[in-house]
């Protein structure tokens, strides 16, 4: 077994090239931090790996343990609620803050490759966490948390640039750093497991085919696991005699069916085919540039007649290296209607129309981004994001349905009791934080990381007032990765 060094501080930084072995120290530093791409000379093979028969096996991953402070209380682990669970000043939980440690986000990681065979080369990988909770998780006197697929697909590669991925994966709408090769996503170094508001990325099923004409140039296709974030408020007193909302014939969503092996505690929505996402990636030897298109169906079914309306957006990303290695700026954004699911607050897709059809919502999202390098044993990062909504609303008589309307009721938002609908309108956050690699030799390789977080959520103006809440996080972690020498 070979024990190379790793210089990275992200333990999914295995491989960006055309399934060949593992990247060099050299590229791995700069993937994870940000920075251009190194030339093809310095991506050697270098990641701990075992040979068994025709397969070669990488191993990967962290223990953490990471400590959370927040000033409003969350109830949440290492990951943020970045919308809703900012209270506004009328939940108690405004009022209080909260603390946790936590090792769920510790992390293992396998990369399974064969052998060349007629100029195609085929591999697999797996990602694996514990962020997940199931119906007997608990904080008790025992911390039981489930394990969780992050990542795991099969690729195929060929000589002549081909790329193709089926499985579960990081949406091709994420920002990547070099092409469009998957493990080289450029994932924000945040703590936190949300990541940061205007970040845009999914980990779904997808199937997904790349031709890279050139190191230059890259065109990609995917078809995407579908869902959708409903949206709505109501202005309850004017609601005409003998309605409700929604409509008791209109079917958009359902409890998950156990029997099914679905989440019987939570919803899905029912849609009727994949997200579609075409995207073009630039290398001009200064810099990386995105473009990409996105396409979305939304369904629902009204009195048992089906109802589907069309969304979908315009994205981009570039990656400049300001001082080549030790300076990165970035900037990515996605505008569009119904594409709230696509951002990290998670703002809605779609509203209700008072018959029951479903409306997307007008969104944009921009993420900016530092990271500095001053030696290989430290990052310093720092972002700021934005994610913002339009409303969509309707009114029937003195009744006013939809998302954002000033109808609705925001007097008691302010209070301890009273109506306080409080549709977000929208979510901001500026974090800053370092890794400082503190050891690295026989043992592995150990990293400590601080992380500050401002949350800005601001609702739409209504009947009462135009509520805002904001919310700090603070967090710490240690991480060892025994992997890395």
């Amino acid at each position: 077994m070979t024990r190379p060094s790793i210089d990275s501080v992200r333990a999914h930084q295995f491989s960006r090239s055309r399934g060949t072995p593992p990247v060099s120290i050299a590229a791995a530093v700069a993937l994870a931090l940000g920075a251009a791409a190194l030339p093809a000379r310095a991506q050697a093979a270098s990641a701990p790996s075992i040979q068994t028969g025709p397969l070669t096996l990488t191993f990967g991953g962290f223990a953490e343990l990471a400590t959370i402070y927040r000033n409003r209380n969350q109830s949440a682990d290492v990951g943020s609620d970045f919308n809703t669970g900012i209270p506004f000043n009328n939940n108690p939980n405004s009022q209080v803050s909260e603390f946790r440690e936590s090792a769920r986000q510790s992390r293992f990681t396998l990369l399974a490759q064969g052998e060349e065979y007629n100029g195609v080369k085929a591999e697999a990988y797996f990602e694996t966490d514990f962020l997940s909770a199931g119906v007997t998780s608990n904080s008790r006197e025992s911390n039981s948390y489930t394990l969780r697929m992050r990542v795991f697909y099969g690729r195929m590669t060929t000589d002549w640039g081909l790329d193709v991925l089926a499985g579960q994966n990081w949406s091709l709408a994420t920002l990547y750093k070099d092409g469009l090769y998957p493990r080289d996503e450029n994932v924000p170094l945040s703590i936190d497991a949300s990541y940061v508001v205007g970040f845009n990325w999914l980990r779904v099923p997808q199937v997904r085919v790349v031709e890279h004409f050139s190191k230059a140039f890259s065109l990609g296709l995917s078809l995407e696991s579908p869902q959708a974030v409903t949206g709505n408020g109501i202005n309850a007193t004017g609601l005409p005699t003998g309605t409700s909302f929604p409509p008791p014939s209109v079917d958009y969503q359902n409890t998950g069916d156990a029997g099914g092996l679905m989440n019987n505690t939570t919803t899905y929505t029912t849609d009727v085919a994949p997200d579609v996402i075409v995207k073009a990636a630039f290398d001009p030897g200064y810099g990386h540039y995105e473009i990409y298109g996105l396409g979305r169906m939304f369904r629902s079914s009204v009195a048992r007649q089906s109802q589907t309306v069309s969304g979908g957006g315009v994205g981009f990303g570039m990656i400049l290296p300001l001082v080549p290695k030790t300076l990165s700026f970035q900037v990515s954004g996605l505008v569009g209607k119904g594409v709230g699911r696509y951002g990290s607050a998670q703002l809605p897709d779609v509203t209700m129309q008072p018959t029951g059809g479903l409306s997307p919502i007008k969104e944009y999202d921009v993420l900016l981004g530092l990271v500095y390098t001053p030696n290989p044993l430290v990052t310093v990062y720092g972002y700021a994001g934005r994610e913002k909504e339009s409303s969509a609303y309707y009114n029937v008589g003195s009744a006013t349905y939809g998302y954002g309307a000033p109808e609705f009721n925001n007097s008691g938002c302010y209070g301890t009791s009273g109506t306080c609908v409080a549709n977000t309108n929208s979510v901001e956050e500026v974090t800053g934080g370092f890794w400082w690699k503190f050891y690295q030799g026989r043992l592995g390789n150990a990293q400590f990381g601080m992380q500050g977080e401002y949350f800005q959520r601001n609702a739409f103006a209504g009947v009462g007032g135009t509520p805002s809440a904001n919310m700090f996080v603070g967090l710490a972690s240690f991480r060892y990765y025994p992997y890395q020498r």
